[in-house]
């Protein structure tokens, strides 16, 4: 694999690579953002997304991509409502246990595609730049979603629960994408695939 200097390793993989007793490195999965709270459903709702200043910073302003359904949310009621609007109401949330692996290699043990996200594209939600609380969710049809559990490569302990999202089709992303640059590739011809962890989650139907 081709990794350029200058990007964070581990940050991208190949689908590949999700196999029980491969070795990769993790990435730093210690949140970065800083801290802000949701407010109240009361005052979010009356507060609009758009601003001439925080324009250029705000993905919510722009157009969904080919084949994206979107929705920027400002409560935990806000973000439920936009997965349940996609899934239906029997829903459940995934993302990775803890920061334990950050920074170094580890071994992959058990892997498993989760169910709920072959029947129905699954709602990934992550924190969007702004000065409160703001959620970015949005699905595509052909991501797959993997949960693995993350071992000491020296005493095979287990020690986090990982959650992977891969994105199998990549042919509308800009040729810059740092995961292009991480992987050596081009769009359209690999898939990429990141660790869900932190301000990050992912919704699909329950099994």
């Amino acid at each position: 694999m081709n990794v350029n200097r200058g990007l964070e390793p581990g940050k991208y993989f190949r689908e590949s690579m999700l196999r029980s007793g491969n070795m990769i490195r993790m990435p730093d999965l210690r949140v970065k953002a800083p801290q802000r709270s949701f407010l109240p459903r009361s005052i979010s709702s009356g507060l609009p997304f758009s601003t001439s200043k925080l324009a250029e910073l705000n993905q919510c302003e722009q157009a969904p991509i080919q084949g994206e359904t979107k929705r920027c949310v400002s409560s935990v009621e806000g973000m439920i409502d936009f997965a349940t609007s996609i899934l239906g109401h029997d829903i459940q949330l995934h993302s990775t246990e803890s920061v334990e692996g950050s920074k170094r290699e580890i071994l992959i043990g058990r892997v498993k595609r989760l169910e709920g996200s072959k029947s129905s594209a699954p709602v990934a939600c992550h924190e969007t730049i702004f000065p409160y609380m703001v959620y970015y969710c949005h699905t595509f049809p052909t991501l797959r979603i993997y949960e693995a559990d993350i071992l000491d490569p020296m005493s095979k302990a287990k020690i986090n629960h990982g959650i992977a999202l891969c994105h199998m089709d990549t042919s509308i992303w800009s040729p810059n994408h740092v995961a292009f640059l991480a992987l050596g590739s081009s769009p359209g011809q690999i898939e990429a695939c990141h660790c869900v962890f932190g301000d990050y989650g992912v919704w699909t139907r329950t099994n």
